[in-house]
């Protein structure tokens, strides 16, 4: 159970399992294992560490690397420095990943050996950065992160934090094609806290063991993983997400609390043998991100047979947003397409496009106003300003409440793709297609799939005398941008569907596709 009255900011989540539960087990990494005592501890050298490297309140600082033990003792240390940790999406390309970096202002980059050499390469162009930590050691010119930490005082800085101040930035994909920097602060990781404890979902045990397997540059992967320490849990930390070894850790340390994108819970369903294998202490198992089909909850519950939990936020909302609880995942309620009810220490209105409040049943814009909300977009005062007013943040996803207040998503209003957990822009991967010599027009859209959720599709408008295939067409998008933005299929037409002015119409275009289906991003 989360104790909020000693929690002032997220440092302080630390100080209170050390002194409250500091022989306990705070984290377990591939057979590596840390106390809350040492989790405290290192978490005070990597401040002083950071702080001795001229870091002061509001510095940036980059993670790219998979998760481990270490990220965590990295965003504590931060949060004791009041210096804010910045998580790099391994998945993207050099480009990409060079542009977040930047754009961060990251001036310390902790990297982990996958992307040595990525970050080789993209050194000369990273403007920022001051020092490179390798995470995993093993580089020849770079600090070896524990002979690092292991040299700084062990005391702690005590640096006084407000509410107010930033501790986690993560990016998402923006509009334009260039990520966002989402400036994540205390007062909204203090909120989370609130809403886990006292949203129906949230409310653990200490001392019991919950996985991590979410990515920690995804808002999940960050948010499990805080809200497990702060409740004193033992956090079981999945390097990548292998469904295999999901299942095997969920026998071997009797996990009672996970979290897994809808994605993660298909193949788990799926793996040969998944019906024998003990899940008996399993107790909650949350998922979100992107939608879920009935048909893989029901599987998963039948497998499983343990509660369900739905959380439907953004990385903007820190995650929070609606519940849909385990009372109301019986197939007899009909609300299995539904996202959950609003937290009672927020708010949720679906409003028009004149802003004005709609009624039960009216489909509309999602807004939603929390302590929980973003401070805004780094560096981005225009995009701040058109997302928040007054408080309430616009979704871009369309909805509508029923008379119970329960939350339906109905369809986008943006285009985004959801596929897998991840979100995908089509202007981004549009500009990429573009570059190629044979495409004269070219409009990007999800599709269903039954793994991901969403696919993305590229429909392609040929130049005249130009030919291209399929396969030509999604080797050079390889090239260009990450792999889960790489469209799955191409469909070739004559001519692209727009309205009197040249607007692209991608309803029109869609169509086809989501016949029969209840709900468009399905």
């Amino acid at each position: 159970m989360i104790s909020l009255e000693h929690f002032d900011c997220v440092a302080d989540i630390f100080r209170y399992q050390s002194e409250k539960n500091g022989s306990n087990i705070a984290q377990i990494f591939e057979g590596r294992t840390t106390t809350y005592s040492e989790l405290n501890n290192y978490a005070n050298q990597v401040a002083n560490g950071l702080l001795d490297k001229n870091c002061v309140s509001g510095t940036r600082i980059g993670f790219l690397g998979k998760n481990s033990d270490y990220y965590f003792e990295i965003l504590a240390g931060a949060s004791k420095a009041n210096v804010v940790i910045a998580g790099v999406n391994w998945r993207l390309a050099g480009p990409e990943i060079e542009y977040v970096i930047n754009n961060a202002q990251a001036e310390i980059l902790f990297v982990g050996a996958e992307f040595y050499e990525v970050i080789e390469q993209l050194l000369p162009n990273l403007s920022f950065v001051r020092q490179v930590i390798a995470v995993d050691g093993n580089h020849t010119d770079w600090e070896e992160y524990t002979s690092w930490r292991n040299h700084q005082d062990v005391q702690d800085p005590k640096i006084r934090i407000n509410h107010n101040d930033d501790v986690v930035q993560l990016y998402t994909s923006g509009t334009t094609g260039h990520p966002k920097g989402v400036q994540l602060t205390n007062g909204n990781y203090l909120d989370v806290l609130d809403q886990a404890a006292n949203g129906g979902w949230g409310d653990w045990n200490e001392g019991e063991a919950s996985i991590v397997a979410m990515p920690v540059f995804h808002v999940a992967g960050v948010n499990v993983g805080v809200i497990g320490l702060a409740q004193g849990l033992k956090n079981v930390i999945l390097k990548d997400v292998d469904p295999v070894v999901i299942l095997d850790l969920l026998e071997k340390y009797r996990i009672k609390y996970a979290f897994f994108v809808p994605a993660v819970i298909l193949f788990l369903n799926s793996i040969p043998g998944v019906r024998d294998r003990d899940f008996s202490n399993l107790e909650m198992l949350l998922y979100g991100a992107s939608p879920i089909s009935e048909d893989v909850l029901l599987t998963a519950k039948d497998i499983f047979k343990c509660d369900f939990c739905q959380v439907y936020g953004l990385t903007e909302t820190c995650g929070a947003g609606t519940i849909l609880e385990p009372n109301d995942h019986d197939p007899a309620l009909g609300k299995l397409r539904s996202c959950g009810k609003v937290a009672p220490t927020a708010e949720l209105k679906i409003v028009d496009s004149s802003g004005d409040t709609l009624g039960p049943n009216e489909v509309g814009e999602i807004t939603y106003r929390s302590k929980s909300v973003m401070k805004g977009y780094w560096q981005n005062s225009e995009a701040t300003e058109k997302s928040i007013s007054s408080g309430w943040f616009s979704t871009g996803d369309a909805g509508y409440l029923d008379e119970e207040g329960y939350l339906y998503i109905h369809d986008r209003i943006k285009d985004m793709i959801v596929s897998g957990g991840e979100n995908v822009y089509p202007a981004e991967v549009e500009n990429a297609l573009f570059d190629h010599p044979a495409i004269g027009d070219v409009a990007v859209i999800g599709v269903p799939d039954e793994k991901w959720g969403e696919a993305v599709k590229a429909v392609v408008v040929l130049k005249p005398g130009f030919t291209g295939s399929e396969e030509e067409i999604i080797a050079h998008s390889r090239t260009k941008i990450a792999g889960y933005k790489i469209p799955k299929s191409v469909d070739f037409v004559e001519v692209l569907p727009r309205n009197p002015t040249g607007k692209l119409l991608k309803r029109e275009l869609r169509k086809p596709y989501w016949e029969g289906k209840d709900r468009q991003i399905n």
